[in-house]
């Protein structure tokens, strides 16, 4: 359990903004407008996509979506990135089938690109004004959802001594047992991993230490160590990815769900700390646009940014519900103490667009392995 105060929470949940801008504090509607309810329903269903329902409590908020307004959910591609997710949009412009998503739920330099290319409908949820203008787009078209930082998932009924900071990884004793959640060509949360291997070098530049990272990821699959496959819980939990570089949500969650069968540690580097902000999207070419609307609405009431902390992540509307007191202790006490994250660097726009474009063009060359699904 964690004795950090609410102040410290607040001033953490701060350090996502690159300016210091005053979120407001006025309390959040009851509900979404009655006629947009009204037009959900008669669409009937929302399709979203790379939701796995172990991810920041996603489980829950869709069957409590699906309870709360009788709609049905379409999960498409559970285990996708966040590429895949405009991949799709893109490919389904034309389709109003169940392959079509509705919302996407994406890292941060993918908003401002799916913008840009057309792909995303504006929409600005009832409780817009308690989101700091930093973290949403000033038009609608996205806004950002929750953060966590890069942590490693250790198995530590296999691993006997858990690698405390990126140089460990690179150890004999860690022989095919180092994974990536993802296919760091298109998943975010692997992208970033790449980039924070690069970031514990102490280089800052974003190009330079993407490339470092790649170096980094090279000479880890030299030595062996790297597993080219997708890290999930349960492959952590088999052993075939028993150290997993993984978001701290997700982490702690797989820990929480596996309950000690195998006992899972949850490490935040020493060096390398990298925080990642998601945001959520409405499609342009949407289905069920209606559906997608309420969907938000629903993301971003006090019920649905509470969610995703039960799921270990911090919502966006953090500071505006600890200042009206909708914060239960229980809910801050579960989560790990925030001087773990003092280091933590946010990447802007830029450093994270400048790092994905190293890794998605280079690791075939620099890395030369196959990550497979």
């Amino acid at each position: 359990m964690s004795n950090v105060t609410l102040q410290q929470r607040m001033k953490w949940f701060a350090s996502v903004a690159a300016t210091a801008l005053a979120v407001c504090a006025a309390p959040a509607l009851a509900a979404p407008p009655d006629d947009l309810v009204a037009a959900a329903k008669k669409e009937g269903q929302l399709t979203v996509i790379a939701l796995p329902r172990d991810w920041c409590g996603y489980g829950a908020l869709i069957d409590s979506f699906k309870a709360k307004y009788g709609l049905a959910v379409n999960e498409l591609n559970p285990d996708g990135g966040s590429g895949d997710e405009v991949e799709a949009i893109k490919a389904n412009k034309d389709n109003k089938g169940p392959q079509a998503p509705d919302v996407i739920d994406v890292g941060l330099s993918f908003g401002p690109s799916a913008k840009k290319d057309g792909l995303l409908l504006p929409y600005k949820v009832s409780t817009w004004d308690s989101i700091p203008d930093s973290a949403k787009d000033a038009d609608g078209y996205w806004v950002g959802d929750y953060y966590g930082v890069l942590s490693f998932a250790v198995n530590a009924d296999i691993v006997k001594t858990v690698p405390t900071d990126w140089p460990d990884l690179l150890k004999p004793e860690y022989k095919a047992s180092v994974a990536l959640a993802g296919d760091p060509r298109t998943s975010n949360q692997a992208t970033m991993g790449v980039y924070a291997a690069g970031l514990s070098t102490g280089e800052t530049d974003a190009a330079k230490a993407a490339a470092k990272g790649l170096d980094f990821f090279a000479d880890l699959n030299k030595k062996g160590n790297f597993v080219p496959a997708i890290g999930k819980a349960a492959s952590l939990a088999q052993g075939s990815t028993p150290i997993l570089v993984f978001w701290d949500y997700n982490a702690l969650a797989a820990r929480d769900a596996l309950k000690g069968n195998p006992k899972v540690d949850v490490v935040v580097p020493k060096t390398g700390v990298i925080a990642g902000v998601y945001v959520q999207a409405i499609s342009a070419y949407a289905p069920h646009p209606n559906a997608a609307k309420l969907w938000l609405e629903h993301l971003y009431s006090d019920e649905g940014q509470l969610g995703w902390l039960k799921g270990y992540c911090h919502p966006i509307r953090f500071n505006n519900l600890v200042e009206n007191k909708k914060v239960p202790a229980e809910l801050l006490d579960a989560l790990p103490p925030a001087d773990s994250y003092a280091k933590a660097k946010f990447p802007t726009l830029e450093e994270q667009a400048a790092a994905k474009d190293v890794i998605a063009k280079q690791w075939d060359t620099v890395v030369g392995a196959t990550v497979a699904k």
